[in-house]
């Protein structure tokens, strides 16, 4: 299943990258979510309030700062592709977020799909706009 959010941040996309892949700071714009980097090329993000969550496990598949980084979701929960790309505009940076996933729970997550996914793109739209908030506007 297929959802997307994009926003506009006022701030050029080298620093909103840095941001967004700062995963440290991750829990500062992703609603419920810390997150870290587990090697070279992987990640783990807890989303929830323990016990209540789920660990979402990420090996990034495609690295090209400050424009795009893909990721391949490896989890139990959360399987799929994830993208965020960053590109200049007008006096900041648009960011969409796009991810291509395979629900949990085979025929009841695709015959839920249509009730979730107006959740999860006002989620991720959501964190978008915390994201923008954290950075200030170009001088």
């Amino acid at each position: 299943m297929y959802a997307a959010a994009a926003a506009h941040v006022p701030a050029p996309p080298e620093q909103v990258f840095a941001l967004i892949t700062d995963w440290p700071r991750h829990h500062e714009w992703m609603l419920l979510t810390t997150a870290r980097q587990v090697g070279a090329d992987r990640l783990e993000a807890y989303t929830g309030v323990w016990p209540l969550g789920f660990l979402d496990t990420m090996t990034i598949t495609h690295w090209e700062p400050p424009t795009l980084m893909r990721v391949l979701h490896t989890g139990r929960v959360v399987r799929g592709r994830g993208a965020i790309r960053v590109r200049p505009q007008g006096n900041g940076s648009r960011v969409v977020w796009a991810e291509e996933l395979e629900l949990p729970l085979g025929p009841l997550g695709r015959a839920a799909w249509p009730l979730v996914r107006p959740v999860a793109a006002a989620f991720a739209r959501h964190c978008l706009r915390r994201l923008a908030r954290l950075l200030p506007p170009p001088a």
